[in-house]
């Protein structure tokens, strides 16, 4: 007797919506998602679309209609809830619009709770697209399956992001100029904690004195090699997150 197949299947598509679902509260999908779902993936009635809401967790749909500026899903069954994760922040300097791209989809991928840019004097670029930021955050959720949205803020300076840094959340300082080992500065913390990666060009002296003097700064150090800005910030969150247990 064959197997019964899995469902849903590895191979349906996902999407995060606007929640709260619910079993048997239907909702309906236009604009882009879609296009995505009939165009791209073909889904036709019948055929399970795996849904996330950043609130209930995700949900195995089963596609009621698929038309071209329509599709409208029944979500059948919770797969799992919202999963929890570490209490982190990603404060990374702005970088090029590529370049600061591929920051916001692996620290999406790795885990982090919430994405706070931070806007210092050698930065080539100063402004963010959140809305573009923020959908490209949810299409590398979708990608790596996760049911939580990290939180993308609007870039703020460093003076700000120091002047309003909340008390008992450790600040981790990526200082090219060297600090306790990032691995072991990691493994010795626990409680909520952020990172602060640099620009292209690497923070000023006034800016890392202004750092190193807050109270909640730890200075760490992440290699003996100058690292670029992305590879920074990837390298770090990765690093915390190993120290974390969150892999």
């Amino acid at each position: 007797m064959p197997a019964t197949p899995a469902w849903p299947p590895r191979s349906a598509p996902r999407l995060f919506l606007p929640g709260p679902l619910a079993s048997g509260a239907s909702v309906s999908v236009a604009g882009n998602q879609a296009h995505y779902l009939a165009k791209v993936m073909r889904v036709s009635e019948g055929d399970a679309v795996v849904l996330c809401d950043d609130a209930t967790g995700e949900w195995a749909a089963r596609v009621l209609s698929a038309g071209k500026r329509e599709v409208v899903l029944d979500p059948v069954e919770r797969l799992r809830p919202r999963e929890e994760v570490p209490d982190f922040w990603l404060c990374p300097a702005l970088l090029k619009k590529d370049r600061f791209d591929l920051v916001l989809e692996k620290a999406t991928e790795l885990g982090v709770r919430a994405i706070r840019p931070v806007v210092t004097r050698r930065c080539v670029a100063d402004k963010l697209n959140l809305d573009r930021a923020c959908a490209h955050v949810v299409e590398a959720a979708e990608q790596c399956a996760r049911t939580a949205l990290p939180h993308v803020d609007a870039p703020v300076s460093l003076d700000a992001l120091l002047r309003d840094w909340p008390a008992g959340r450790a600040l981790f300082f990526a200082d090219e100029l060297g600090g306790k080992p990032a691995a072991t500065a990691f493994a010795a913390h626990a409680g909520p904690a952020a990172i602060v990666t640099g620009p292209e060009g690497g923070f000023d002296d006034a800016e890392r004195d202004a750092i190193r003097a807050h109270p909640a700064a730890i200075p760490v150090s992440l290699g003996p090699r100058i690292l670029r800005g992305e590879t920074a910030a990837i390298a770090a969150t990765a690093l915390w997150m190993g120290a974390a247990g969150d892999w």
